[in-house]
């Protein structure tokens, strides 16, 4: 797959471009019938077009950009990976990390940035 349709951890994949070329607007159930199964690999896990978007009830869609929204909104934290990854430690000054997620990440609070 490109990298032109892996967008903040989300591939598209095959329905980046078929979503490109839909014909706008275009009502939710619409796109649903015509692309509810496509599946989306979220950071090796992988879900389908309707199991993100079909929770928001939206009545229309009037750009793919607003499919990309609704599909980005939806998306988890499976989407990004692992947690917290951060090529510094410590925490740079005034950069607040949350205490889930990398493993050793606890002690590191204290250290002195350098």
């Amino acid at each position: 797959m490109s990298d032109d349709s892996r967008e903040l951890g989300v591939e598209l994949g095959d329905l980046s471009g078929k979503l490109k070329d839909h014909e706008y607007p275009a009502s939710q159930d619409e796109l649903l019938e015509a692309y509810g199964d496509e599946e989306l690999e979220l950071a090796g896990e992988t879900t389908t077009l309707e199991e993100l978007i079909e929770p928001l009830n939206e009545d229309e869609y009037r750009t793919y950009g607003e499919v990309e929204q609704a599909i980005m909104n939806m998306v988890g934290d499976e989407a990004i990976g692992r947690k917290n990854y951060s090529d510094r430690t410590p925490p740079a000054p005034g950069e607040d990390r949350q205490d889930e997620g990398a493993p050793g990440q606890e002690g590191q609070r204290n250290q002195e940035s350098f």
